[in-house]
């Protein structure tokens, strides 16, 4: 099931542009995938593959007129979150299941101006709050690694896309690691931007609007990092920062793999150490404590209480004590505390390496998650603590990679998390590229 020989997105659309394929012909191809290989795993739930038919066409009309697109005629899919004009978008929430969206997201509008051909949804857990994807509307998703494990919530069936090689690209959302966890889980590389680079506009709650979330980014997926860097310039308002032009010995690395935040396996701290290894081996500076690292305890209590707030806020059975003003003041000057004391810190240093969680895929299982315990090192924790190491990069705002960087004793992936200072998207993608080159040999 995993992906071995499928083309990337950059790959397709150049092959498709050269004429050595079709639009039609790669869409069909990934129409027959999802067919294949998606009945166990149950990625992609809402397909519209009538429409992505006719998209191909017009993308091959394009070819043959002579335009050029970056993604003309690539297929994907993109989380079900995202409203897509005529389909469903319900957010894995029962009462949202007959919601028909109007409008395309701006995120969608950009892609398929770009050329992408959208083939549907994928699937998430209710009001995208779990790490693992499961829904009464649409069933359960399955990690193509081993279908006993989780895919990792909430673009949970974004990920697993991926990993099973149907589609090239994917586009998700994060605000407790919805980008990263499942990334991680499922061996395939996605991205946290910086926070109000992309826009939410069409990525509501069903039927409602406003104001972008406070902490919430959407970003890509994809099976490498240079598709991550195409897709985020793409979606992005702002003309990010290109990465600098280095080799990996020009790098100032910060890892960070014990602290107060959350236990880790050792098999995850191992892995990670070994890229810090490598990367030392080819020259980058490595350091593993700095006087400039905020207190990250401290840091995620706050960054708790902001997102149970900001979920408080949308959900009217949450019984979550709601701040006056003041209050909430209080907690954006916390917030931008937190970000000027990450800013001293990459003044010293170009990333943090860490883990994205202290766990792989862990077993689906119907326990919530405020109920819920994790067995790490033989010892039985409390499943929220996990969030403590998505939240190094979400409570201030920063852009966070997720990149494969091996397998666990029961062959389940293993992500390494490469955190840069605002604006660094472009810096923390291509540090991932370059990690995955020098393992590559």
């Amino acid at each position: 099931m995993i992906a071995t020989n499928e083309r990337s997105a950059i790959e397709t659309a150049r092959a498709i542009a050269k004429g050595e394929t079709s639009a039609v012909a790669e869409c069909e191809a990934a129409i027959a995938r999802i067919e294949e290989r998606d009945a166990d795993i149950n990625a992609v739930v809402v397909r519209d593959f009538d429409r992505a038919r006719e998209a191909a066409k017009a993308a091959d009309a394009a070819v043959a007129a002579g335009e050029a697109k970056p993604l003309l005629g690539v297929p994907m899919t993109i989380k079900e979150s995202h409203d897509m004009a005529g389909l469903p978008t319900t957010w894995g929430v029962e009462s949202a299941k007959d919601f028909i969206a109007q409008r395309d997201s701006l995120v969608v509008r950009r892609l398929k101006a770009a050329g992408a051909v959208l083939l549907g949804k994928t699937n998430v857990p209710p009001m995208l709050a779990d790490w693992q994807s499961d829904n009464p509307i649409y069933g359960r998703t399955s990690n193509p690694h081993d279908l006993s494990r989780v895919v990792g919530g909430s673009s949970g069936g974004s990920a697993a896309a991926l990993a099973a090689g149907m589609v090239p690209l994917e586009y998700g959302s994060d605000i407790g690691g919805s980008i990263r966890i499942p990334a991680n889980f499922c061996g395939v590389y996605g991205l946290k931007p910086t926070y109000g680079i992309v826009p939410l506009e069409g990525h509501y709650f069903p039927g409602t609007d406003g104001a972008d979330i406070p902490l919430s980014v959407t970003g890509p997926l994809a099976r490498t990092a240079e598709d991550l860097a195409l897709a985020i310039n793409l979606t992005s308002d702002i003309a990010l920062p290109g990465a600098p032009s280095r080799a990996l010995k020009d790098y100032r690395l910060l890892v960070v793999t014990d602290t107060d935040l959350a236990i880790v396996d050792d098999q995850i701290s191992a892995a990670v150490e070994r890229v810090a290894e490598q990367c030392a081996q080819a020259g980058a500076t490595v350091s593993r404590s700095s006087d400039l690292l905020p207190d990250l305890a401290a840091l995620h209590s706050e960054y708790l209480h902001m997102l149970l707030t900001v979920l408080a806020v949308r959900d009217p059975a949450s019984d979550y004590p709601l701040p006056d003003l003041p209050g909430w003041c209080d907690m954006l000057d916390k917030q931008a505390r937190a970000r000027r004391q990450y800013r001293a810190l990459f003044e010293g240093f170009d990333a943090i390496l860490c883990p994205n969680a202290g766990v792989t895929a862990f077993e689906h299982t119907p326990v919530p998650m405020r109920d819920r315990k994790l067995v790490i090192n033989g010892e039985e924790r409390d499943f929220g603590e996990q969030f403590g190491w998505v939240s190094i990069a979400t409570y201030p705002g920063l852009p966070a990679i997720s990149a494969p960087i091996g397998a666990d004793a029961d062959g389940l992936p293993i992500g390494l998390q490469i955190i840069g200072d605002i604006h660094a998207d472009h810096t923390v993608v291509e540090l991932a590229r370059l990690i995955g080159a020098a393992a590559d040999g």
